[in-house]
């Protein structure tokens, strides 16, 4: 019985000592480390970095009260103080997001590891974090020892695109390699391969920049792809540099002459080094890429392919020697973006014959990249894929829409028993793909879709109880995926692809919740400043490719409304900083269109593109006057100014935009507001702009409001176009009509966003009406089925309906807001959103009478939590009464319960009716 006894009171002890080891002493862990928003980046040239992680803990009201930095040349360096580059030592700050390296300035193609720790709010320090690290790339011109290399004699352009160009040099090592990086970039698109392989998995490198002014070189880590005897191969093809370009028939925009720069640098594991670099050394040939454009899609002639040309040992005595190009290398630069990739894979769901006969293959979605076929037949068939978004209304293949972008591939065959075919610098926007020339019809497994976009870490869901909207944020989120290619475009499929600014500037809320666009927006915001007019006009597409057009409101404005969304969305303060002189440009431009009387009149702009309009006299559209929505953007973006002036520390600026923007706001009441506050366009966009941008003085708000509920009261649905859209149903509810956002929101019929969903679409219309309801289509030039503009409506979606919301006070979700709005007859929603802190989540249902409410707050965090429809003694948190349980000091603040909380996980629920 002793013995009994002693192992029933050790088990005892041991219990007890592991409640109190898991409660007293849970640690919080630091992990998720990036540097300027990417994993252990290699071939960056931005010399002050800034360095961010995340604080995991399963315990609640979790705060970083300190961290420590460390930085070394080696993993094992990191805990040597004498070997260290950088040593922040115990620094006293909640800051855990865009730290800025504080170290001596790094050299070129230096790698670097670090490593962070953290204190909480007991004072108990995490462990060390997993080691992460970045690398630098070339970050002096002179650096670059490589040569500019191209074909000599190429024909001339004769209106076709011409045949891709393949390189290919032979080198050897000698010694035990300790690392190797390929530093790579063209005039034109490039594939490159090592001893037969493909280097990386990126496309359309070097991407599209400004080429004139900023050219990208990508950097390739090749330590495990080499051996003692190598080949280097590349493949050049026309792109976007001297393809195609634009709606007005332009080729070779920025040149007229492809050409690769390469260079590899071999560090030996006895401190040696050795450099291979493009030059007259190298060979050059055509080969059995024909042709390769953006819109007309490529031919390929498999007859001449050569076998073994990216492997050694290739006999390339028939190539000519390459040719010098005289082209500067003082405009290159690391990416800052994220590369695009094929990102997913679609099977075909049906293969129909049309009533004309077309064999077509039904995707079942509209995406964006290309098919990847399996096709036999005799040496010399010629098979054709052609793309389409839809089928007209009698079920035939339909194509005008694309205008002059003949979309597609050719395939001529080589004759072996299975051939496989996908291109190389052509993508495609389509849903549906026609077969031609096969000698016998593919089964659905024979042919792959290949969907491509920027890279971008997805970030946000939102779902509810209505299949419809469901739908409709799919379509939104497919809209970005088709459109985000390492430009903001417009559309994917017809003959223009453009990024459009306006588009961008109104979509980039809601592209902040469905994608981590952090280093999307801030490499297309260094073009934006680059393509900037020396007048600070602001061409209507970045790049620009229609030779300086542009200067028109709500599309220039993009200037300062996306640094903003970056600011907002990831606490990212340097944007602002960079951005600066570029936003203040614009500013001036507009200062001096608009005049001492600060009213912004008679130029020419696209204004509320694509609003509701309509023939019939008992069901008209709505025309909002352009100078109305000049003169608004105006004062919204120079009040903006003076908010990002302050916040980067120049307060004498942020005073001088305040002014001006309240001229601005003066004189726009008395030009176009009576005292009655009707505006001069009496339109949803002209109330939604004024209300939304603060036009009005405080006496007039009500009656403004009351003017734009009713005018959706008597329309029954919206007539707004790409500026006022993304405004309506955010104004109705900040005037508190939920009841008429909802109506809009769920309405089903034309105009409306669920209309296009009732119609099939798989992704956002360019136009309310793309396809009529009697199945034709709008007018052919201009009528995209991809296109995402409409879809920001997706903002509202995430922040008013499931309730997540940034407090501009504390940008970044440092602070969060939860604000749930029920409506429009859902009976439930949620989103989840990925911010730089770590998961954000808010999920309600209505079930019983009874309203349940989830949220997630990641630590480091805290948040304001908002209950609609509440009382204060009926609410529980977590199966307490609020103020019992958890002590939140919660209120009744009219018929709504407030209170805050720090990080963790809470389930309330409460009466509602």
């Amino acid at each position: 019985m002793k013995h009994l006894k002693f192992s029933i009171q050790t088990i005892a002890l041991i219990f007890l000592f592991s409640v109190f080891s898991s409660v007293s002493f849970a640690k919080t862990q630091v992990t998720k480390l990036v540097t300027e928003y990417h994993v252990n980046p290699i071939g960056i040239d931005i010399k002050i970095p800034r360095l961010s992680w995340q604080i995991i803990s399963d315990q609640k009201n979790v705060k970083q009260t300190a961290y420590e930095i460390r930085v070394a040349d080696s993993k094992t360096n990191l805990t040597k103080k004498s070997k260290q580059i950088w040593a922040t030592g115990k620094v006293l700050s909640d800051k855990s997001v865009n730290v800025s390296y504080g170290g001596n300035a790094l050299k070129s193609m230096q790698r670097v590891y670090w490593q962070v720790r953290a204190w909480d709010n007991n004072n108990k320090a995490s462990d060390w974090s997993e080691p992460a690290f970045w690398e630098t790339g070339i970050l002096k011109p002179q650096l670059w020892t490589a040569s500019w290399i191209t074909l000599p004699n190429e024909k001339e352009y004769n209106g076709s695109s011409r045949p891709a160009q393949y390189y290919r040099t032979e080198f050897s090592t000698t010694k035990k390699i300790k690392s190797a990086r390929v530093y790579v970039t063209s005039l034109g698109l490039y594939e490159l391969f090592l001893n037969g392989e493909k280097v990386g998995d990126e496309l359309f490198t070097p991407g599209w920049t400004s080429y004139n002014k900023r050219l990208q070189y990508q950097t390739y880590n090749v330590t495990s792809m080499l051996q003692k005897n190598n080949a280097i191969g590349a493949i050049l093809g026309d792109g976007w540099y001297r393809g195609n370009i634009g709606f007005r028939g332009q080729h070779s925009y920025y040149g007229d002459k492809l050409a690769l720069l390469l260079q590899l640098k071999i560090d030996y594991t006895d401190g040696t080094s050795k450099t291979i670099v493009s030059d007259k050394n190298w060979k050059v040939s055509n080969g059995p890429i024909l042709e390769s454009d953006i819109y007309n899609g490529e031919t390929y002639d498999a007859r001449l392919e050569m076998n073994g040309w990216k492997s050694t040992g290739f006999d390339s005595s028939n190539w000519k020697t390459v040719s010098g190009l005289n082209h500067s290398k003082d405009k290159l630069i690391a990416p800052q973006g994220v590369p695009v990739k094929a990102i997913e894979e679609i099977t075909p769901i049906k293969l129909l014959t049309t009533p004309k006969g077309e064999t077509v293959l039904d995707m079942g979605q509209n995406m964006v990249g290309w098919v990847r076929v399996k096709v036999k037949g005799k040496k010399g068939d010629v098979v054709q894929l052609k793309f389409a978004e839809v089928l007209d209304k009698e079920g035939n293949f339909y194509t005008a829409n694309l205008r002059s972008a003949k979309a597609t591939d050719t395939y001529t065959l080589k004759g072996d028993e299975e051939e496989v075919f996908e291109p190389h610098f052509t993508f495609h926007g389509f849903r549906f793909v026609e077969l031609v020339g096969f000698s016998s019809t593919p089964k659905l497994d024979d042919v792959t879709g290949v969907v491509i976009h920027s890279d971008m870490k997805p970030t946000g869901t939102f779902s509810c109880s209505d299949p419809l909207i469901n739908q409709l944020q799919h379509n939104i989120q497919w809209g970005q995926k088709g459109n985000f290619l390492d430009v903001p475009t417009d559309c994917p499929q017809r003959d223009e692809r453009l990024g459009w600014t306006g588009d961008a500037q109104v979509f980039s809320m809601t592209a902040a919740f469905n994608f981590d666009v952090s280093a999307f927006y801030t490499k297309w915001m260094r073009d934006v400043a680059a393509d900037q007019l020396p007048d600070g006009k602001v061409p209507h597409v970045i790049p620009d490719v229609l030779n300086g057009d542009g200067g028109a409101t709500g599309w220039a404005d993009v200037v300062g409304i996306i640094p903003w969304t970056v600011y907002q969305i990831y606490g990212d303060k340097r944007i602002l900083e960079q951005q600066y002189s570029s936003i203040t440009a614009w500013v001036k431009y507009m200062e001096t269109r608009a005049g001492d009387d600060y009213l912004w009149m008679g130029d020419a702009h696209f204004g509320d593109w694509l609003a509701f309009a309509s023939t019939s006299s008992s069901y008209p559209g709505a025309t909002t006057e352009k100078d109305l929505i000049a003169t608004a953007y105006y004062y919204y973006t120079t009040g903006l100014t003076s908010k990002i002036a302050a916040i980067i520390g120049k307060p004498a600026d942020a005073e001088k935009y305040k002014k001006l923007a309240e001229k601005i706001k003066l004189a726009f009441n008395d030009e176009f507001v009576t005292p009655n506050g009707r505006l001069v366009s009496h339109t949803q966009t002209a109330y939604a702009l004024a209300l939304s941008f603060g036009l009005l003085p405080d006496n007039l708000i009500d009656k403004a409001a009351k003017y734009l509920a009713d005018d959706v009261i008597k329309f029954k649905h919206l007539t707004t176009g790409f500026l006022g859209t993304p405004l309506l149903c955010k104004t109705l509810s900040a005037i508190g009509r939920d009841d008429l956002a909802f109506m809009l929101l769920t309405r089903k019929k034309y105009p409306s966003w669920l209309y296009p969903v009732t119609q099939g679409a798989t992704t956002i219309w360019e136009r309310w009406d793309g396809q009529k309801p009697d199945g034709t289509f709008q007018n052919v030039g201009m009528n995209s089925f991809n296109h995402y503009a409409y879809g920001a409506i997706g903002e509202w979606m995430y922040t008013h309906i499931a309730g997540i919301s940034i407090d501009p006070q504390n940008p970044g979700y440092k602070h969060i807001l939860f604000n749930p709005h029920p409506g429009g007859g859902l009976t439930n929603a949620s989103a989840d959103f990925l911010s730089m802190y770590g998961e954000i989540k808010s999920a309600w249902k209505i079930q019983n009478n009874e309203f349940i409410y989830t949220i997630e707050v990641p630590a480091n965090t805290t948040a304001k939590v908002t209950l609609p429809t509440a009382e204060l003694k009926n609410v529980k948190i977590n199966s307490a009464p609020i103020n019992e349980g958890i002590k939140l000091n919660a209120k009744q603040m009219g018929s709504e319960v407030v209170f805050e909380v720090g990080s963790g996980k809470y389930h309330i629920a409460y009466p509602f009716k």
